[in-house]
């Protein structure tokens, strides 16, 4: 993170670092998404504003996390608009279509398979240390899991047609 002042204008590094981008993706995105849209100085130096920041996060988040397509994506921008994409920057802020949210259905444990010489260890019975993760590191964790939980409930779902 910077020290900057939260309204200073950003290099095209600093706000790659702020978003968790590297400055290309940026600059292909530029030429994906016409809202965004970084101040040129002399000589072409891109300088990122707050809310050109908060954009690109917002971004990050639909492509990477919530699994839209650049297509997708830029169909979300124009029906939501900017602002409602800059909003999805903060944790906290649900993902963008919860009417097509699909509740998994409780993972069961499964029986570990025996093998005849080795004795079998549940993950349970080892000394458990609390691993430190970032709050972002937990976000994107959460992200996994319920990308995960939606997927083995589609699998399900095709496996009891076919079934």
């Amino acid at each position: 993170m910077s020290d900057k002042a939260p309204d200073a204008y950003r290099t095209i590094s600093e706000a790659g670092e702020e978003a968790g981008l590297p400055p290309h993706v940026l600059r292909f995105w530029e030429s994906k998404f016409a809202q965004l849209k970084p101040v040129k100085r002399a000589g072409g130096r891109r300088m990122y504003r707050r809310q050109d920041v908060q954009l690109l996060k917002g971004l990050r988040r639909l492509l990477y996390d919530d699994g839209y397509t650049i297509k997708g994506a830029q169909k979300y921008l124009r029906e939501h608009g900017v602002a409602s994409v800059a909003a999805l920057a903060e944790p906290s802020t649900p993902s963008p279509d919860p009417a097509q949210e699909i509740k998994a259905a409780p993972v069961e444990p499964q029986a570990p398979v025996q093998a005849d010489s080795a004795p079998v260890t549940h993950p349970s019975d080892a000394p458990q240390q609390a691993p430190r993760l970032s709050g972002s590191q937990i976000d994107l964790a959460r992200s996994a899991l319920s990308r995960l939980e939606k997927a083995r409930a589609r699998l399900t779902e095709v496996l009891e047609k076919t079934a």
